[in-house]
């Protein structure tokens, strides 16, 4: 059998990493061994942060609209189970941002919900 010499994949292999790696800090930007597992590590934190960003951003619109609730003189989870049981299907995406653009439209929204 041929003997196999594997000097341009290892090449492009590395030079694949180092790409991925260029900006990092110290050694993690140069040396293969130590960028290859930072873009590893890179890319369980770009995975775990997508999802975890779809949390935050939730977070982010419950306080924003319990603020705009307690100006309202009512409690997020007062609305919010009005809303379901009249069956006013707003998001609560939609729902921070009215309380941000407009807040006399939300103050309607809470009346028509609660009344």
């Amino acid at each position: 059998m041929a003997r196999v010499k594997r000097g341009i994949m290892r090449q492009k292999r590395h030079r694949k990493i180092l790409k991925k790696a260029s900006g990092y800090f110290g050694r993690k930007s140069g040396a293969f061994k130590n960028a290859h597992e930072q873009v590893m590590k890179s890319g369980q934190y770009a995975f775990r942060d997508r999802r975890a960003k779809k949390r935050d951003f939730r977070r982010q619109w419950i306080v924003r609209i319990s603020a705009a609730c307690h100006e309202c003189d009512t409690k997020y989870s007062d609305l919010i189970h009005a809303m379901s049981e009249k069956g006013m299907q707003v998001n609560r995406k939609m729902l921070s941002e009215l309380a941000i653009a407009d807040m006399d439209a939300f103050r309607a929204l809470v009346k028509e919900a609660l009344a």
